[in-house]
């Protein structure tokens, strides 16, 4: 009676059992994968602090304090200002200056004001939307690498049947199962990194959305006390 051995699809089998160029793929997508999952819990603990700063700080702007202590809370150099805090700090401080010299009236305060705020928005979302670029990269590269890595695979897998008498099912499968890895890897480091990307988009406009209210708010409030 003659047996038969029959293939093993064992991953770790599968994975040694490999061609270089498939496992240069996979090893490429599983590094991707790694530094995009660091990128997601790295900006997910930056937004939630983003978000609670913003949240902490209008609520003490709108409880009346005076701008003056406010200001120099946020500059006595116990902590550093972040996101909205920097906003008012940058338009506070430049508007204090152009205050204080003579021949400017108030339309060329405020535009000053508001040229020093806009700057400080603009470093401020710029430091949110870091690694995004990274995200959206792996995203869209990476089902493309792992498809690389099938045609790879399958192209080698018949070009062993050459060598083959008859070939079988049992003599295709064990390469084609090894190359369809490098697309399901692909997709394993794609799909978080998309779900990842759009949230964190979402979020961050809505943030910058949040900071572009404070500054034609905060503007007209200056605007008042100006007159």
């Amino acid at each position: 009676m003659k047996i038969e051995a029959t293939p093993d699809f064992s991953f770790l089998t599968m994975l040694t059992n490999a061609s270089f160029i498939v496992q240069l793929v996979l090893l490429l997508l599983l590094l991707a994968s790694f530094m995009s999952w660091w990128f997601i819990f790295q900006r997910l603990f930056i937004l939630r602090v983003a978000k609670k700063q913003a949240e902490e700080f209008e609520k003490e702007f709108w409880s009346g304090v005076d701008l003056n202590q406010l200001f120099q809370r946020l500059t006595s150099g116990r902590l550093v200002p972040r996101g909205m805090e920097k906003i008012f700090e940058a338009g506070f401080r430049e508007y204090t200056k152009l205050k204080k010299q003579s021949g400017l009236d108030i339309s060329s305060v405020m535009d000053g004001t508001r040229r020093a705020m806009r700057a400080a928005y603009q470093r401020e979302v710029d430091a949110l939307e870091r690694s995004l670029a990274f995200l959206a990269t792996v995203g869209s590269v990476s089902p493309y690498i792992g498809l690389f890595g099938t045609v790879w695979g399958i192209m080698n897998s018949f070009r062993g049947l050459a060598n083959v008498g008859q070939a079988t099912l049992a003599h295709v499968a064990p390469g084609i199962a090894e190359a369809l890895i490098a697309t399901a890897m692909g997709l394993f480091a794609a799909i978080p990194a998309v779900i990842a990307y759009n949230r964190y988009t979402h979020d961050i406009d809505r943030l910058a959305t949040r900071y572009e209210s404070f500054m034609e708010e905060f503007s007209n409030i200056l605007q008042r006390q100006g007159r």
